[in-house]
């Protein structure tokens, strides 16, 4: 919460757009993307403006089309976002960061305990051949997407999917753990909320990870409001914390790997002011 105290650390007031990337920031990505490719002529694009173009449109939600004139052209920021998603610099800077998150902690960098959840949202009107089909949550009644997120006990992102709206947690949850492939191998323990619950999920994810204990956190049958569960509201305060990106407020994307590596960015984005906030 911003305090008159503690104020100076958010102010980014000096930057020309709020989302712009700050030297130390960008001292800390820096080094995580790839040089060009030898041979040929010489790399002529500004990386840093390229992320500070990303940057916009996850914080601001506009258009491609609408980026600004001073920043780099739409083609130029949309062909890196889709390189740096594809051959894996995204995920490369997001876990270099997560080691430093959890070392800033006194945490050990691979962690032994997850919350996983899941966020339903809205798609916008999108038709076509080449566009990842939306589903239907009947429990939320919403068509769209759904948003599987798995995260440690600080509140940062381990590990996403993206996949349609009408399919079951307890099913999508065991394609996020089937689809860590090592990455966190340390886990012992998930908590889960009561869409989990059940042996189908519990078999298949021991089955994954065989040294991993599955906890069902229920709602009280008496709670007549809201009420705050052990471990579940850490994951809900991660996708709020996410969504705090006006590109997640919907499903903008026609590619689920596209809406995958908006949910990453966005989570680089929350590790990078972590990482370089400033005393008051």
């Amino acid at each position: 919460m911003w305090t008159k105290e503690n104020r100076g650390r958010y102010d980014r007031s000096r930057l020309r757009y709020p989302s712009d990337l700050t030297d130390e920031e960008w001292a800390l990505v820096e080094p995580l993307i790839a040089p060009a490719k030898r041979g040929g002529n010489k790399r002529t694009v500004d990386v840093r403006e390229v992320i500070n173009g990303l940057m916009y449109v996850l914080s601001t939600g506009c258009q491609w089309r609408a980026i600004p004139k001073d920043l780099p052209p739409r083609s130029t920021v949309h062909d890196y976002f889709d390189l740096w998603a594809w051959n894996g610099t995204l995920d490369r800077i997001h876990h270099a960061l997560y080691v430093q998150c959890r070392e800033l902690a006194n945490r050990e960098p691979s962690p032994s305990a997850a919350i996983i959840d899941s966020q339903s949202v809205k798609s916008a009107g999108k038709r076509g051949a080449w566009i990842d089909p939306h589903g239907y949550d009947a429990g939320k009644k919403i068509k769209g997407k759904k948003r599987h997120i798995l995260a440690d006990t600080q509140g940062l992102l381990l590990h996403a999917l993206v996949h349609s709206a009408d399919i079951q947690d307890r099913d999508g949850g065991v394609l996020v753990m089937a689809t860590l492939f090592g990455l966190h191998p340390f886990l012992l323990k998930l908590y889960a909320d009561g869409g989990y619950q059940g042996p189908i999920f519990q078999s298949a994810v021991r089955k994954i990870l065989r040294q991993i204990d599955v906890e069902i956190v229920k709602r009280s049958d008496t709670a007549k409001s809201f009420a705050i569960l052990p471990k579940r509201w850490i994951v809900e305060r991660t996708i709020a914390w996410l969504n705090r990106c006006r590109r997640l407020a919907k499903d903008w994307e026609c590619l689920n790997r596209k809406a995958l590596a908006f949910l990453r960015l966005a989570s680089i984005r929350l590790m990078l002011r972590k990482l370089c906030q400033k005393t008051a």
